[in-house]
């Protein structure tokens, strides 16, 4: 009894002792040589490595190549976790490792892709066919003209001879809090996705490029600086777009490292405080919240400043710079927008439909750059679908502020050159039109016709029904007054209840009194409904230039004197200015007035009713006709 109970227990002790070496080595990392290869099969032409591999993290970032592939580092790698945030700081680095292989019958070419293009740098090791360890690099901090596949980010070629496995390490380098993307494709599905990548930049710097000649020009031609404000903050953010996606790298300053290396958050922040400008200018000033107005125009305006700002800190404190600025910017745009829109404006409603999309896109892209989440298509890629979005809204928003705006100016500018109430030109105006058609007449022989007409009754009606009253018959006299007249006639009020006519091209008389018939006729009918029953009561007065000339104050002053002298209740309430006749001085007159035909001086003929009496036996010399002054 007692041995079975001994040897029960010591089978019990070696089973537990199995069990906890069991769980010891399942506890330990395995070994680089240990781990499952990535098979690179043809069906499937793109993998997503962020879960493959192993990963470790060298603080110190002293460790080469020979000591990581030889273990001599103390490396302990372990399987990578894809939604890792990893914190290298400025000298640390990342280290993967895989280990590839693909089939013999496959016949593709196989990248490495590092699709982020703000990564500082990522060194990619292989063997060589001699054994030894090859660096290929590539990133912001490195010379695009030095990358083995110059592009938007890190591309590697990989070098898989045959059908074994093949160890690829990969060292990674970030100042700031980040998750790298790692994929491996075939050379013909890359190449194919980079197509469509540059078709959508392609596009939204399309929009953004024909948005900013637009613009340009606009604000040249209307001289609104609205349009000056959105095309520096679309030149801001075609370049900020270039930055973020790798195409400025590429294409424009590849070769300057630092810049390369800072223009993301220097231009975000431009970019930030253009945007800002932008929204306060089209939002304008409300009678309410200055404070707040002021502030987002302060905010707006440090953007410059803190430019500058970032590029002198370092990268982790000028990170917190860039998310703490365009998180402001984001708040205070949209405010001041949904602001505008509770004014009953609808410029609020299409910037707020046009900046709400953007500021999300832009608060996911700063929590990816401060390391809140995973950086993928949306954060990369976002920006531009927004601003494809925002360049037809915003572009509503300048147009109908802009509208607004001229239509105000325009306002402005018709007040000091028409009539504020009749709308008719104002009397200035009024007598240079009349002086240049005097002009004309005088040196082109040109007909044309003066015509005052005078309200006679609007002292009577402003005393009696009031000045609102009186001011209605003034325009109901205008509305009659345009319905007789063509658009080609200038027309403009010359005083209280006065307006004045010219008719081009008027050669009789017939025209105007016909004309002058029915205003009046019109103006004696009353408006059926109109309490009270008003009717208008115009006196004419007018001239032909054809037959009588002077400067355009004698002929105004003799149409108004014309007008004067006519009464309240005359039976002819259209009368002419009479020609100006002249008659040769007889020749008795002329041998008694003591001068010959020899005498030097200028000879003066002087008018029929200033000559002196004829002599007997002469025809009396006709006086010239004067027009009646009377009542009747």
């Amino acid at each position: 009894m007692r041995c079975a109970a001994g040897r029960y227990w010591s089978a019990l002790q070696r089973s537990f002792a199995l069990f906890a070496l069991a769980a010891l080595w399942a506890a330990l990392p395995l070994p680089a040589q240990a781990q499952s290869p990535v098979v690179l099969k043809d069906a499937h032409p793109t993998q997503d490595l962020s879960s493959e591999g192993l990963a470790w993290i060298d603080a110190d970032g002293q460790a080469t190549i020979e000591q990581i592939a030889s273990g001599g580092a103390s490396a302990t790698f372990a399987p990578p976790n894809p939604n890792m945030m990893y914190s290298l700081g400025a000298q640390g680095a990342l280290w993967l490792h895989y280990r590839f292989t693909k089939p013999a019958e496959s016949r593709q070419e196989w990248l490495l892709e590092f699709p982020l293009p703000v990564l500082d740098m990522s060194t990619v090791y292989q063997r060589t066919p001699a054994g030894a360890w090859a660096a290929l690099s590539a990133g912001d901090t490195v010379a695009v003209s030095s990358w083995p596949e110059p592009g938007r980010y890190g591309i590697f070629r990989l070098n898989l001879p045959d059908n074994g496995v093949h160890d690829v390490y990969v060292r990674l380098q970030h100042q700031t809090e980040v998750s790298i993307p790692v994929r491996v494709s075939t050379r013909g599905q890359l190449t194919q996705r980079l197509h469509l990548e540059y078709l959508a930049v392609g596009v939204a710097s399309g929009a953004l490029f024909l948005l900013i000649v637009a613009c340009a020009v606009q604000s040249r031609v209307y001289r609104d600086s609205a349009y000056g404000w959105y095309a520096i903050y679309a030149s801001i953010m075609l370049l900020g777009v270039w930055a973020w996606t790798g195409v400025a790298g590429q294409l424009l300053w590849g070769n300057f490292i630092t810049w390369n290396n800072m223009a993301q958050g220097c231009l975000a922040i431009l970019g930030g405080g253009a945007a800002l400008m932008v929204v306060h200018h089209l939002c304008g000033a409300g009678s309410r919240h200055k404070w707040f107005e002021r502030l987002a125009h302060r905010i707006g305006m440090a953007g410059a400043p803190l430019a500058l700002v970032y590029l002198a800190l370092d990268r982790p404190s000028g990170v917190i710079l860039i998310g703490a600025y365009l998180v402001a910017v984001v708040v205070l745009g949209i405010s001041r927008a949904y602001m505008t829109w509770r004014r009953q404006d609808i410029v609020g409603f299409w910037v707020m439909a046009a900046f709400v999309p953007l500021g999300v896109v832009t608060l996911l892209v700063v929590s990816s750059i401060l390391g809140f989440f995973r950086a993928s298509g949306l954060s990369q890629y976002g920006l531009m679908a927004a601003l494809t979005l925002e360049v037809p809204l915003l572009l509503v928003a300048l147009n109908t502020r802009s509208h607004q705006r001229h239509t105000v100016e325009a306002r402005e500018q018709a007040m000091s050159s028409h009539d504020a109430l009749t709308g008719l030109l104002a009397a200035h105006l009024f007598h240079d039109r009349l002086m240049q058609v005097i002009e004309r007449a005088r040196r082109y022989q040109e007909p044309a016709a003066v015509v005052y007409i005078e309200l006679v009754n609007y002292r009577y009606i402003k005393k009696t029904w009031g000045t609102a009253v009186a001011e209605q018959s003034l325009l109901r006299s205008v509305i009659k007054l345009r319905r007789i007249l063509r658009d080609v006639n200038t027309v403009g009020r010359v005083d209280e209840a006065r307006f004045g006519l010219i008719l081009e091209g008027v050669e009789s008389r017939t025209p105007v009194t016909e004309l002058s018939a029915r205003l009046i006729a019109a103006g004696l009918m009353p408006l059926k409904g109109l309490k009270p029953e008003v009717v208008l009561q115009f006196h004419v007065a007018g001239v032909l230039l054809s037959e009588r000339l002077g400067s355009h104050e004698a002929i105004s002053q003799a149409l108004a004197d014309l007008l004067h002298s006519m009464g309240a209740r005359t039976r002819r309430p259209i009368r002419f200015l009479e020609p100006e006749l002249t008659h040769p001085m007889p020749l008795e007159a002329e041998a008694d007035s003591g001068f010959d035909g020899a005498d030097s001086g200028p000879r003066t003929s002087r008018l029929p009713h200033e000559s002196r009496p004829p002599h007997a036996g002469h025809a009396p010399t006709p006086l010239r006709a004067v027009r009646s002054h009377s009542n009747r």
